[in-house]
C-alpha cells in the first residue's frame, strides 16, 4: 500500500490518552536493570545498535507498507466479500514487533518524527478492532471468506494454524514497550481489549471455550501484561493456557502438547514455540512461586545444554518442523537455527537467570548472543538469515525481507532491548553478567549507583569498572565467563581438547581479589565510594572444541573459538575448499586484528592441509595456511563454502560434503 494511508490516519490522530509510566517489576527473586538505565559506549555494540536504530528498524516499517500489512488493517476497518485474504495469518505480527522495537529504539534515542509515525499506525490498527475487543484481520477484513488458515469461526484452529493466540502475544509485547516508552495507552488500550476478550471466551468455564495457544507467546505476554496493569486475570490466563496444554484437542510434540507442561523433560518440536513456552512457564513460576514449575523447566534446560544446542547457540535441528532433533542429533550443513529461536534461548535463560542467580545461564546466553542469534542479522543491519547454517557449499545469503518476515521483525525488538541484560540487581547484590563499554544508572537498596565500564571485548578479555557515583555497600557479582574456566557449555556436549588452562586476574584499586567463586561469581563485599576502580583480565587465546562422541556430526573434528566467540573458515579468505582440509593433531594460532575486513574483527590463521586430487585421480596434499573469521560474521562477501566443525582425523576429511538444501527466499516452512 502506499504512504498516503499512514499519513492521513496520522493526521486523523486527535490525540492520546497521557499516563504516568509504571515502575515495572518483574516478580523474579533478581531484578533486571531496565535497559534504558545502561546507556551503551561500546564500538562493537554500538554500532549494532546504531544499524538496528537507523537501518533495520526503518526498514521493517516500510516493509510493513510495501507488503500490504498495514493495508490489512485498513481492510479490516472496512470489511468486504471482496477482499481476498492473502499473505500469512500472523502478518499482524510484523506490525506490532517492529512498533516494539521502535518503541525500544525511543527510550534511548527520541525522535519525535519516529513516535508520530508510529501514532499513525496505531490508528490503523485501532480501527480494525471489533467492538468487543477481537482485532484479527485474517478473518475481519472478510468474515465470509477469512484467511484459510483461520478457520469458519472465532478460535476454531487457534491450536492449529489461525495464530489469534500469537498475534495477542506480540500485540501485548508491543503495548507495553510503547506505553514505557511515551506513556500513552493508545496501544495499550488496543491490547487490553483483546487480551479481555480472549479472557472471556477461553478457559474452564460452561460458556468457555478450552483451547490453547498453536504457537504460544501469549503465555508470557499475558504475565507482562499482569505486570503493568495489576490485573490478575492475565495472569490466571496465562496459567491456564499452560496448565491447559495436553489436555485439549491437540496432543502432539510438535507444539508441546504431547504431555502436561508438569511432566516435559525434553526439549522437543518446534524451537520457536518451545522457548516462548519455557519462558512462560519460568515467569509463571516466578510470580506464583510455584516450584512444579520451575523443576520443570530445569530439566528441559538440562536436556537442551546437555543435547541438543550447537556450539554457536543455536538451537531446532531440523529443516522439517523448524524444530528439536533427536538427544545428540546437530547436524552442520542441514542445521536449521532460526534465529528467532536463538531469540527465544534468551529469553529463556535469562528468565532462569533470574529465578536461580546461577552465571551458567548466562555462558549460554552469551555464547547465543554471539554466535548465533548476531548471525542472523547483517553487520549494516539490512538483510536477515532465517536458518543459520553451522557449514554451507553454497545457497545462503541474508535476505532483506521474508513472506514469513517473524525473523526480520523479532530482530528489530531484540536488538535495541540489549541493554537490559548486562546488569541486574537484587537487594545489595549487584550483578555484572555482560562486558560491554557503557555509563549504567543503578538502584541498590533505594540509592542510587552509577558504574562505568570500559572494554575491548570480546576482542581482549580487558575490562575496567569504575564507581562513578554512589558511596554505599554492596557485593559485585563479577561474572566469570565458562570459556575462561574451561566450560564450553553446563554440560559434557562439548569440551576444550587443547590442554591449555586461561587464567584471570581481578583487583580493586590496584589490590588483587582472589576468592572462590559461587555459582560462576566472583563476589566482591565491600564499602564502595566514587572513584573505585575494578580491573579484569581474562587470558584470550584461540581454543579447540571437540564434541561429545554421541555427536556423529563432529566426529573426527573440532570447532576453534576465541573468547566468546566461534569461529569459522570461508571462502573469500581461503583459497582452497574449506571443506577438504585437515587441521594439524597440535595446530599453533595467530591473531591478527583487522579493522578493515567486516566491520574490524580479529582473524586467526592456523596451519593446515589441504586435500584434492590430481588428474590422476591421486589424493593430492598441500599445506596451507587457513584463515578464521567470527561465525557471526560470514556470509557477507557472497554465497560459497564455509565450515565450523574442520577436520582433525583422516577419517571426517575423506568425503565431500552434499550439498544442503537452498535457503527459501521465502524464508518459512513450518511456523
Amino acid at each position: 500500500m502506499k504512504k498516503i494511508y499512514v499519513w492521513t490516519a496520522m493526521a486523523l490522530l486527535s490525540g492520546s490518552l497521557a499516563a504516568q509510566k509504571t515502575d515495572l517489576h518483574s516478580g523474579y527473586p533478581i531484578d533486571p536493570v531496565p535497559f534504558t538505565s545502561v546507556k551503551v559506549t561500546d564500538s562493537f555494540w554500538g554500532q549494532r545498535l546504531k544499524a538496528s536504530r537507523e537501518v533495520t528498524i526503518p526498514l521493517a516499517f516500510s516493509k510493513c507498507e510495501e507488503t500490504g500489512r498495514y493495508e490489512n488493517f485498513v481492510k479490516a476497518a472496512h470489511p468486504s466479500d471482496e477482499y481476498k485474504v492473502e499473505g500469512y495469518s500472523f502478518d499482524d505480527t510484523d506490525v506490532y514487533k517492529t512498533i516494539e522495537g521502535a518503541s525500544y529504539s525511543l527510550q534511548t534515542y527520541p525522535d519525535k518524527q519516529l513516535e508520530k509515525y508510529i501514532d499513525s499506525v496505531l490508528v490503523i490498527v485501532a480501527a480494525a478492532q471489533e467492538p468487543d475487543g477481537y482485532l484479527y484481520t485474517a478473518r475481519t477484513m472478510n468474515p465470509k471468506h477469512p484467511h484459510d488458515w483461520a478457520g469458519p469461526e472465532r478460535w476454531s484452529k487457534v491450536e492449529e494454524l489461525s495464530h489469534e493466540f500469537y498475534n495477542l502475544g506480540h500485540m501485548v509485547e508491543g503495548a507495553v514497550a510503547h506505553y514505557q516508552a511515551t506513556g500513552k495507552r493508545s496501544f495499550l488500550d488496543i491490547a487490553i481489549k483483546y487480551a479481555d476478550c480472549v479472557c472471556k471466551a477461553i478457559g474452564n468455564g460452561p460458556d468457555q471455550k478450552k483451547l490453547v495457544p498453536g504457537h504460544q507467546i501469549a503465555e508470557m505476554a499475558l504475565v507482562r501484561l499482569y505486570l503493568v496493569t495489576g490485573d490478575r486475570k492475565y495472569l490466571d490466563q496465562a496459567k491456564f493456557f499452560l496448565d491447559a496444554r495436553g489436555y485439549t484437542s491437540r496432543k502432539d510434540a510438535y507444539s508441546q502438547a504431547h504431555k502436561p507442561v508438569l511432566e516435559q523433560d525434553e526439549a522437543v518440536g518446534h524451537a520457536v514455540r518451545a522457548t516462548y513456552m519455557y519462558a512462560g512457564m519460568a515467569d509463571v513460576a516466578a510470580i506464583t512461586g510455584d516450584s512444579s514449575y520451575i523443576k520443570a523447566v530445569d530439566r528441559i534446560w538440562e536436556n537442551i545444554v546437555g543435547k541438543k544446542i550447537y556450539i554457536t547457540g543455536g538451537i531446532g535441528a531440523r529443516h522439517a518442523g523448524e524444530a528439536f532433533g533427536d538427544n545428540y542429533e546437530l547436524p552442520n550443513l542441514s542445521a536449521y537455527n532460526e534465529t528467532c529461536a536463538a531469540i527465544g534461548n534468551v529469553y529463556v535463560n535469562y528468565r532462569l537467570f533470574l529465578l536461580h542467580g546461577d552465571a551458567k545461564y548466562f555462558d549460554v546466553l552469551e555464547r547465543t548472543l554471539y554466535n548465533g542469534l548476531i548471525s542472523g542479522v547483517s553487520l549494516d543491519g539490512g538483510s536477515f538469515f532465517y536458518p543459520n547454517p553451522l557449514a554451507s557449499t553454497g545457497g545462503y545469503s541474508r535476505k532483506p525481507w521474508f513472506g514469513c518476515a517473524c525473523c526480520p521483525s523479532n530482530i528489530c525488538r531484540f536488538i535495541p532491548s540489549l541493554p537490559g541484560y548486562v546488569y541486574a540487581v537484587k537487594d545489595d547484590q549487584v550483578y555484572v553478567n555482560l562486558f560491554l563499554s557503557n555509563r549504567a544508572e543503578l538502584k541498590v537498596n533505594r540509592k542510587k549507583l552509577v558504574l562505568e565500564q570500559e572494554t575491548g571485548y570480546p576482542w581482549n578479555g580487558d575490562i575496567r569498572i569504575r564507581v562513578a557515583q554512589g558511596n554505599l555497600p554492596f557485593t559485585m557479582h563479577l561474572r566469570i565467563p565458562g570459556w575462561v574456566r574451561g566450560a564450553v557449555v553446563p554440560s559434557d556436549l562439548y569440551r576444550y581438547a587443547d590442554g591449555q588452562e586461561l587464567g584471570y586476574t581481578v583487583t580493586v584499586n590496584g589490590e588483587p581479589v582472589a576468592g572462590e567463586l559461587q555459582k560462576g561469581y566472583l563476589l566482591i563485599d565491600r564499602k564502595w565510594k566514587k572513584g573505585d576502580v575494578v580491573e579484569v583480565h581474562f587470558d584470550m587465546k584461540p581454543r579447540i572444541v571437540k564434541a561429545n562422541g554421541k555427536v556423529e556430526a563432529d566426529r573426527g573434528r573440532v570447532a576453534i573459538e576465541r573468547g566468546p566467540l566461534v569461529y569459522c573458515a570461508e571462502w573469500p579468505d581461503n583459497d582452497f575448499n574449506v571443506h577438504n582440509i585437515l587441521l594439524n593433531q597440535h595446530p599453533s594460532f595467530q591473531v591478527t586484528e583487522r579493522p578493515d575486513l567486516l566491520y574490524g574483527i580479529h582473524e586467526i590463521t592456523t596451519d593446515a592441509q589441504a586435500l584434492s586430487y590430481d588428474d590422476a585421480g591421486k589424493l593430492a596434499v598441500r599445506d596451507v595456511k587457513l584463515t578464521l573469521i567470527p561465525y557471526y560474521a560470514w556470509a557477507h562477501r557472497g554465497e560459497g563454502d564455509m565450515e565450523v566443525w574442520l577436520p582433525i582425523e583422516v577419517g571426517a576429511a575423506s568425503a565431500l560434503p552434499q550439498k544442503a538444501e537452498k535457503q527459501e527466499d521465502n524464508g518459512f516452512f513450518n511456523h
